[in-house]
């Protein structure tokens, strides 16, 4: 494990948004979801490519709040660009589960 200083977590700009559109992406040979997330009037909409699609049906995607790095640069995923890293753990199959705050909190609100 590598020992970090704070100021290192500090430059990571996590922040929390709602899911407010998602759709099968079919084309990469790992399928994906495609999430459109909401992070409040000052970030604005972003777009992210998850793997989700052994944990989560996209109707159970909407509305649901997650985490997502937002400050790393833009990723080219096949033909679309994720601007947003959503972040997760692990399930006993290595598959994705989303990082959701238990109460729903404003979107755009800072990890602390």
């Amino acid at each position: 494990m590598d020992i970090i200083d704070y100021s290192d977590f500090l430059s990571v700009d996590i922040r929390v948004g709602t899911i407010i559109e998602a759709n099968e992406y079919n084309e990469l040979q790992k399928p994906s979801i495609i999430l459109k997330i909401d992070f409040g009037e000052n970030i604005g909409i972003k777009k992210s490519s998850a793997q989700l699609k052994s944990n989560y049906k996209i109707h159970n995607l909407i509305n649901k709040q997650v985490a997502a790095v937002i400050n790393f640069k833009p990723k080219q995923i096949g033909k679309i660009i994720s601007e947003v890293l959503v972040l997760g753990f692990q399930d006993e199959q290595e598959q994705p589960i989303l990082f959701s705050p238990d109460k729903k909190v404003k979107n755009g609100g800072k990890l602390f």
